[in-house]
């Protein structure tokens, strides 16, 4: 299950959010990613934290939620 910080995914890479935003912008929900990348620290907070966060408006967390987990088990398959 995807981790949660207030209504915002965490995200475990760049290819999971690359993906994952291509799905929500096929399906017109609106949203904003953020990664955790800091050129100051070398991304150190991504290795912390993840690789950043999905925002989106709390009433399509179900969708969202459902769209990331449907990812993830397609991709633990491989």
């Amino acid at each position: 299950m995807a981790r949660r910080t207030d209504d915002d995914l965490i995200l475990n890479n760049q290819v999971e959010a690359q993906l994952l935003s291509a799905l929500l912008t096929e399906e017109g929900i609106p949203h904003f990613l953020r990664s955790f990348h800091d050129s100051a620290y070398d991304g150190i907070f991504q290795t912390q934290f993840g690789w950043g966060r999905l925002e989106s408006d709390p009433r399509h967390h179900d969708r969202v939620i459902e769209l990331l987990s449907a990812l993830r088990h397609e991709s633990s398959n491989r």
